[in-house]
């Protein structure tokens, strides 16, 4: 989970930095958020997982 707050860390400083236009940023955010909620979802699913 750390690693992907530090993505979306550096994107949105790498975003600012450069100052692309309103749809790359957008983007960026989007696969940000996707990634955040695909590790949210593994992260809910490890319990109800059945053991091994």
């Amino acid at each position: 989970m750390t690693r992907i707050w530090r993505d979306f860390l550096a994107a949105l400083v790498d975003a600012i930095r450069r100052r692309p236009d309103g749809r790359a940023i957008a983007e960026e955010r989007r696969r940000a958020v996707r990634r955040l909620a695909e590790e949210k979802i593994r992260q809910e699913r490890r319990p109800a997982d059945p053991p091994d």
